[in-house]
């Protein structure tokens, strides 16, 4: 993505004069000297090779005020055009962006002259770039790396979103990126700094993420207008941000510099193509003469930006969207730029212009050895002018946001399964298997212009479809582990369309188990049963014909309520609606009511801005209709709020929470307006404006109606200036009963009015919002054709004290994200003759307060494995779920033995030990600074919301042992095995052993 007509005041993020145009002219003069004939560069390369990082940073003049450039390029890996597009680029159109023309112009403009450096950010068109280079452009491009004159910028695979993205596959989709850049250039490709400086808006648990990956500091660009008028005013543009209510500081504190013009040139001082500044001529004979103008231009600009700085250097970006494809024209006027700019100090300028990376600018910030503010809270939500908020993408492309969390889980079972059966998963019996397309799939999809559903119709197509086809490899993977694991070579068949209720293998088969036909409404035939996975592990269930029961229909009663030994839900008799929820284990009731709503979209909302006409949103229906489903599986009450809008509650044994499956859509269009759905869920309690969402699904913040924690905000919108992005979970509490709901997909939520909070969960408009795109958010339906998308999803409902009520929400949340994975097989043989029918990859259950987080081979004879503590500090004192645990690893697994293990940083680039972070000194005290604790696999300590990662080396275990005992799965007596269908459904768990509800299959 990028700022091309996203900001209302800067049409192109190139200054205020609108669309820019190709520059008058191009001056060949070139400042310095001539350009060195490319073997003698490639020579010069080779004698002088250095290291990267700060040492090879350019010499400053500690007396003077330095100005640091920054020559880079913002490459959006999709957004109006695919990323494919957007890496060929058009031969024929010079403007067009090409990112392979962009790499291609940059280095050979970096050779051409030693002074000039340059940053690169996004290793999905990097890593594709060097792949088609040879290994003279190689070696020659190692070089510059390693003299820090090309030097890498965050290093993730894209620039993530931070609003709509988990933090699973936030971290996932950095080590892609910097195990490219470790793998191909050493230590000197290891990015210093993050730059995350075109997502629209910041998350705290971003900022603790790129802290536990070793990074010194990180550079933002887009910050609310109202936040950066007051920043400018204190001259806090610069501070350190504490990622972490739980981590000991420093070890989530980062160092965070906002940019002083977005990320773009200074206005007037842009020379790419894409420009329309003229391009600076030096020679007074010339009628184009303006290097003086040029000269008094930026001087002006150096001495307004730093009266918003602290020290003697300052910073300026120079390149935007798509820069430098023709590089020449840009360096050429940046050079002579320096010259000029320092040739004034004979006539007693103080201040000295350098080529300059964000790395080597922070360098000289901590040199100077200040004392720095502390921030706490985050950076949501983003707002660039009045009434103008940035709220409505955490809801845009409700689909396309479910189809990338459904892929994350389905991506973690592929790479656990391949960590688990070793080599022969990825050579076994159903051919070559693979879990990297879809782990680069997935990686695209965290680019902010991607899951955040802010591009173009026909590009988040092309997401979609890079998913699918990240799926067809695994499922090969996933064929062949389960061939092995469990011993038995079966046909198994992925049922992509399971939340539509689709299944090609169940529907065509011979009908299984037919349900009742309680309401009278011919609803297809159903198999429901309960289902227990064993820890990592696979079970297979056994399904036979049976003879039809006899239909059974649950006594009439005056009250309409669904109810389990945990749970009791009371809905209204008159109106339909739910209006009781009872928690019976902890004896409490609250009074709710929840309905669908619908905000009047103005002509100013679009996928990125919310800016509903009216603050009040319009009801659906405050009477659906209704009708009760009871079966000994299953209790349902199905509500009829309109032909577009429906929703079952449901409730199944032993479960402790409510769960509302919603299906909206496709949304009908007024003329004139569009529609913005919610789920809104109204109570009693007194929260006094307050209500908690959680942070890419790990820490949670606390969020205040109509108020900003660092800043007195003026409030130009009530409705979508209190709206937040929830990836996981919301809640409101009065500090004794806390009613949680969980997501299943990143939405925006708020609570607007004490007791009441809301999720918005589909959106139609018809016109565009004026940030780029140029398209309404008109999605079709099903394979493109219909007059609207529909949507089906799910909202868990919990009722807790508030005390206990962490770990409920943990680790449902934790259920909900990584729900086992149902792999389906028609087959002809008794259950008993198959080998084995459950495996488990853990000898032992991990404590509840631990979790998985990543299981995925590294290399022939490494695996990647990170372990994490999901609760916060002091968030469940009554069951000392927050208190730090102890692991013995040594014979944890049984599929593998560990026979060494390394501790790295997050992104497992760098080892733990040798890991060192610039330290800052905050307003808050002397942070206490502790080594890293000692390796011992016996005795692996983690601290609350503590993520370690490991690098093991493992030997696994022989195909044999896996099939020394076979269990039986239930066989069906000798009567039924005559013509009968069997259906295996091999249930793939990530974590602990967990009860689920039934399976359903339609």
């Amino acid at each position: 993505m990028g700022t091309h007509g996203r900001d209302s005041r800067d049409n192109r993020g190139l200054g205020t004069e609108g669309t820019p145009k190709v520059g008058a002219g191009t001056n060949s003069a070139v400042s310095g000297p001539q350009i060195l004939p490319f073997l003698l560069l490639l020579w010069l390369l080779e004698a002088s090779g250095a290291a990267g990082g700060y040492q090879t940073c350019p010499k400053v003049k500690p007396d003077m005020l330095n100005v640091h450039l920054v020559a880079h390029s913002h490459n959006d890996v999709g957004w109006l055009k695919t990323a494919d597009q957007y890496f060929e680029g058009d031969p024929n159109d010079l403007l067009s962006e090409s990112v392979k023309d962009i790499l291609n112009s940059v280095v050979r403009a970096l050779l051409a002259k030693p002074s000039r450096r340059f940053i690169y950010v996004e290793m999905a068109f990097f890593s594709h770039w060097w792949r088609q280079q040879t290994s003279g452009i190689q070696k020659a491009v190692r070089k510059l790396v390693h003299q820090g004159r090309l030097e890498f910028a965050n290093g993730g695979w894209v620039m993530n979103d931070e609003a709509t993205t988990y933090y699973g596959a936030i971290v996932d989709q950095m080590t892609l990126g910097l195990r490219f850049l470790k793998d191909t250039f050493g230590r000197a490709g290891r990015p210093h700094v993050a730059w995350h400086i075109d997502p629209f808006g910041h998350s705290r648990e971003q900022a603790s993420l790129f802290a536990q990956m070793g990074f010194d500091g990180l550079f933002l660009g887009r910050v609310d207008y109202q936040d950066l008028r007051v920043r400018k005013e204190a001259a806090e543009m610069e501070q350190v941000w504490r990622g972490s209510a739980s981590l000991q500081a420093p070890s989530a504190d980062l160092f965070t510099s906002i940019l002083p013009s977005l990320y773009t040139p200074p206005k007037g001082l842009c020379w790419d193509i894409l420009c329309d500044d003229p391009i600076i001529f030096e020679n007074i004979s010339t009628p184009e003469y303006n290097a003086q103008w040029v000269v008094a231009h930026f001087l002006d600009l150096v001495y307004k930006q730093v009266q918003y700085y602290r020290t003697n250097h300052t910073i300026m970006t120079m390149g935007a969207d798509f820069h430098y494809r023709y590089a020449k024209k840009w360096f050429n006027n940046l050079d002579k730029l320096i010259w000029l700019v320092n040739a004034e100090q004979a006539k007693g300028s103080r201040v000295h212009v350098l080529y300059s990376t964000p790395a080597c600018y922070l360098w000289q910030l901590h040199k100077a050895n200040l004392t720095w503010s502390v921030k706490e809270d985050d950076f949501f939500p983003y707002a660039d002018g009045p009434r103008a908020f940035w709220t409505g993408y955490f809801s845009s492309r409700p689909a396309l946001k479910r189809y990338e969390r459904r892929s994350y889980n389905f991506l973690q079972v592929c790479s656990q399964l391949e960590a688990l059966a070793g080599p022969a998963a990825n050579e076994g019996p159903y051919g070559s298997g693979d879990s990297a397309p879809l782990g680069e799939a997935m990686a695209v999809l965290q680019h902010h212009d991607a899951v955040s559903g802010t591009s173009r119709q026909q590009v988040a197509d092309d997401y979609a479809r890079q998913l699918a086809a990240g799926w067809g490899p695994c499922e090969v993977l996933l064929s062949n582990a389960l061939a092995r694991l469990s011993g038995s070579k079966e046909t198994f068949t992925f049922c992509h369309e399971l939340n539509v209720s689709a299944c090609a293998l169940t529907q065509t088969a011979k009908r299984v188990v037919d349900l009742p036909d309680i309401d009278g409404r011919g609803r297809p035939p159903e198999l429901l049963f309960p289902a227990k996975a064993p820890a990592l592990g696979i079970n297979i269930y056994s399904v036979t014909r049976v003879p039809k029961p006899t239909p059974q229909t649950s006594p009439q009663s005056l009250e309409l309520a669904i109810e389990n030994e945990h749970i009791r839900a009371v809905f209204d008799t008159q109106k339909g609606l739910l209006k009781k929820i009872e928690n019976r284990d902890q004896k409490l009731q609250l009074f709710v009511q929840q309905a669908f709503y619908g905000y009047i979209a103005s002509n100013y909302s679009g996928v990125y801005i919310f800016k509903p006409e009216y603050s009040t949103p319009v009801p659906v229906n405050l009477s659906p209709k209704t009708h009760l489903v009871k079966t000994p599986l299953v209790q349902e009450v199905h509500q009829n709020f309109s032909p577009w809008c429906s929703q079952v509650v449901r409730l199944y044994p032993g479960q402790r929470h409510l769960e509302l499956e919603w299906t909206v859509g496709p949304i009908p269009m007024d003329v004139g307006w569009g529609k913005e759905i919610i789920s809104r869920f109204d109570t009693r309690l007194k929260t006094k404006g307050r209500f908690y969402t959680d942070s890419n699904g790990r820490e949670i913040l606390e969020r205040r109606r109509n108020y900003r924690p660092t800043w007195k905000l003026n409030q130009t919108h009530i409705v979508a200036g209190n709206y937040y992005p929830v990836n996981t979970r919301i809640y409101i509490t009065d500090g004794k009963v806390q009613l949680t709901v969980l997501t299943d997909r990143s939405q925006g939520g708020s609570s607007l009015r004490d007791g009441s909070l809301e999720l918005m969960v589909h959106r139609r408009g018809i016109t565009d919002d004026d940030r780029g795109v140029n398209e309404t958010l008109e999605e079709a339906g099903a394979y493109g054709q219909g007059p609207g998308l529909w949507v089906r999803g799910r909202h868990l409902v919990l009722l807790d004290k508030a005390e206990a009520a962490a770990a409920g929400h943990r680790l449902q949340a934790e259920r909900e994200v990584l729900a086992p994975q149902v792999v389906l097989a028609a087959d002809r043989e008794a259950p008993s003759s198959h080998p084995r029918s459950d495996f488990s990859a853990l000898r032992r259950e991990l404590p509840p307060s631990v979790h998985l987080l990543t299981l995925a081979r590294w290399d022939s004879r490494t695996l990647l494995l990170r372990l994490e503590h999901q609760f916060a500090l002091g968030e469940d004192s009554g069951r000392h779920l927050s208190s730090p645990v102890t692991l013995d690893l040594r014979d944890l697994f049984s599929a593998f033995t560990i026979t060494h293990l390394r501790e790295t940083t997050l992104a497992a680039n760098q080892p733990r030990r040798a890991a060192s972070r610039l330290q800052w000194n905050t307003n808050t005290g002397s942070a206490v600074h502790t080594t890293a604790p000692s390796l011992h696999p016996a005795s692996i300590t983690l601290q609350p919301m503590e993520i370690r990662t490991f690098l093991a080396s493992v030997r696994w275990k022989n195909a044999r042992d896996f099939h020394k005992t076979s269990l039986r799965a239930g066989a069906p007596t000798a009567m039924d095995r005559e013509k009968h269908w069997l259906l295996f459904l091999l249930l793939l768990l990530q974590i602990k052993t967990i009860k689920m509800p039934p399976t359903v299959s339609r």
